[in-house]
């Protein structure tokens, strides 16, 4: 049998601990290869004095050495860039884009996908462009007609996910959090929690939550994103992070049912 593999593709560096860092470690101390591809290097994302932004470069420096230091704590094999600015993945050319996940997702041949939902989670458009990217590239390595850049074989993903906050877990977290809502194209966009009954997928990540907790505070410019949780002492933030793990299967095509998962690799293993 093939070892299994586990691939996450987002859109920043601090997505990946900040929505599922407890899982990414419980797959990686279980002996699952993680992989992670990352849209971009996350240059836009400063909070700090405006005088004292670095630029898009000197930020996208930071932010890749913070990603690179929380992979290592998570136990992620492999770390790769899409190549794309922060802000501006929804503006990528999406062949493109489809074709250099494709060529990661047939380089690595994971079993199991997971990137973003439709919704991005809370409206961002590039959490919403690289769920689709991703989506659409699943379907275009499975088929051999279609040629990426390195002309590798056709590689079929056997399951996909995506990423998603329960209401549960949202009601923990919001009393620590400022107005999370931020404006787009003259609406109003925000948190959008999934219904207990929509969640397919549970992982129980409670024993990797302190590992978890350790690589969000890699990422040390992003921690003012997530209000009064940084101020947390670890005993107290594991209960809240432990609510996450918290996942809808889009496609699987090793099993089914409504009964709720526990398991990435329930069918494959």
């Amino acid at each position: 049998m093939s070892p299994l593999k586990l691939l996450g593709v987002f859109a920043h560096p601090d997505d990946e601990s900040m929505g599922m860092g407890a899982t990414f470690a419980k797959y990686s101390a279980e002996g699952v290869e993680t992989h992670l591809v990352c849209a971009s290097r996350g240059e836009r994302g400063w909070s700090g004095p405006e005088e004292q932004f670095p630029g898009l470069e000197g930020l996208g420096k930071i932010r890749t050495s913070e990603l690179e230091n929380a992979a290592a704590l998570l136990g992620i094999q492999s770390l790769s860039f899409l190549g794309y600015i922060d802000g501006d993945v929804d503006q990528a050319n999406h062949a493109e884009a489809i074709s250099r996940i494709v060529t990661h997702i047939r380089k690595i041949q994971p079993q199991v996908v997971v990137t973003f939902p439709h919704d991005g989670i809370y409206g961002h458009p590039d959490h919403i462009a690289i769920g689709q990217f991703t989506t659409a590239a699943i379907v275009c390595a499975a088929d051999s007609s279609y040629k990426d850049a390195e002309n590798l074989p056709a590689y079929r993903v056997s399951k996909l996910y995506y990423m998603v906050d329960s209401m549960g877990f949202i009601e923990l977290v919001a009393p620590f959090m400022d107005d999370m809502t931020f404006p787009v194209d003259g609406q109003v966009r925000g948190e959008n929690p999934w219904h207990e009954w929509m969640i397919t997928t549970r992982i129980d990540t409670t024993d990797y939550c302190r590992i978890a907790w350790r690589a969000i505070h890699c990422h040390q410019t992003q921690l003012g994103s997530i209000g009064r949780l940084v101020e947390l002492d670890e005993d107290t933030a594991v209960p809240i992070l432990a609510k996450q793990g918290t996942f809808y299967r889009a496609f699987s095509l090793v099993n089914g049912g409504r009964k709720i998962e526990t398991d990435f690799f329930e069918g494959l293993r």
